[in-house]
């Protein structure tokens, strides 16, 4: 299994691809871990080097209760690749990762691609009664550590949706999510200190001018679909797409669809 050492921890990572190829640096969602993209990679690496790992916290990499950076981590991997530029796609927490590291790199990210991501330092946004609901199950689950529970309130919250029940959704998709969200149990006493970017994203967005395509499923929580209508009012060179019947994980949930338009865009802007 490809590792790399860092201060801390040993990340999980692979690629695919040829390495001379136009670089993709993939970024998984706080529910999930690098899989949630095995159905788009092989398309992608027909014509680029596709990189993903598994963030501290998640999947298969391991970590100490260390001070850390998610960008000095992904830097130290494109660094360990020998990729000086890349495009970074990332989904949810992953797409929030992406934009503070092309706000603290800037020399080293081509192309931006989110779904469903937070802008660090974004204010709170007002929930609907349904969503706090949920939320406040979530709490009372982690209050209790009850790390499978929470895992699965997080899945119907999140990859369901606020709007939708379990019943609304493919079953294998929802059996999909749910795997890629327990996977992740076995990390939940792990306790390392994430030193955010100062200053945060918030007042800088409109800095971060290469091509960028922020997208959304339109059944997403409240705050999601007011962080997509921000990047995309932002963002100098944005392309924005809502991805219909679906919440959280549009990639996950359609992955064809999903495949389609990020190829195009891609293609587009000869990323």
């Amino acid at each position: 299994m490809p590792r790399l050492d860092v201060l801390g921890a040993s990340l999980y990572y692979e690629t695919l691809g040829e390495p001379d190829a136009p670089a993709l640096l993939l970024i998984h969602a706080g529910i999930a871990t690098l899989r949630m993209w095995d159905p788009q990679v092989a398309a992608l690496a027909a014509h680029h080097y596709v990189i993903r790992f598994d963030a501290r916290g998640f999947g298969q990499t391991t970590t100490e209760n260390v001070q850390f950076s998610n960008r000095a981590d992904a830097l130290a991997l494109l660094d360990h690749l020998g990729v000086g530029h890349v495009t970074v796609i990332g989904c949810s927490r992953g797409g929030t990762i992406a934009i503070d590291l092309a706000l603290a790199s800037p020399e080293r990210v081509a192309g931006l691609v989110t779904i469903g991501s937070g802008v660090s330092g974004f204010p709170d946004v007002e929930l609907t009664e349904r969503e706090d609901v949920l939320f406040d199950k979530l709490d009372a689950a982690f209050t209790a550590r009850q790390w499978p529970r929470l895992a699965r309130l997080e899945v119907a919250l999140w990859a369901v949706g606020p709007t939708r029940k379990a019943a609304d959704v493919d079953p294998a998709f929802l059996a999909l999510a749910q795997e890629l969200n327990l996977r992740n149990v076995v990390h939940a006493t792990e306790a390392p200190i994430l030193i955010p970017l100062e200053p945060s994203a918030l007042g800088r967005v409109s800095d971060i001018d290469v091509p960028a395509l922020v997208t959304v499923g339109e059944l997403d929580v409240t705050s999601a679909l007011a962080h997509y209508e921000f990047l995309l009012e932002m963002l100098p060179q944005a392309t924005g797409c809502t991805f219909r019947d679906t919440a959280h994980l549009p990639s996950v949930e359609h992955p064809l669809e999903f495949q389609r338009v990020l190829i195009s865009w891609l293609a587009t802007n000869s990323l």
